[in-house]
């Protein structure tokens, strides 16, 4: 299973975080499938690789909650109508 989620890196102090695909069962630092896009949390800037991203989304990637949150910020959900919901999702895995 492939996930959408951040990976760190930047200085001390200085963190960036890149949005990558990687498999779930690997670290946070582990090697990535394809990097998507980059977050600067200081400098509150996003940059993301739309197509990369339908693809994964496409192919049942699930992104965590804070790239959820990010990409949401973006406004990505609603340009592309993604059918990808983050409730429903967990009611069905509820169920």
């Amino acid at each position: 299973m492939v996930k959408l989620r951040l990976k760190r890196c930047g200085r001390k102090q200085r963190a960036i975080y890149r949005i990558v695909a990687i498999d779930v069962r690997s670290r946070r630092e582990g090697r990535d499938l394809r990097k998507v896009g980059f977050y600067d949390p200081i400098k509150n800037q996003t940059y993301s690789n739309v197509p990369a991203i339908l693809y994964f989304l496409e192919k049942g990637a699930q992104p965590t909650g804070t790239v959820y949150d990010i990409l949401r910020k973006a406004e990505f959900f609603k340009e592309f109508r993604v059918s990808f919901d983050k409730k429903e999702s967990k009611k069905k895995n509820r169920e």
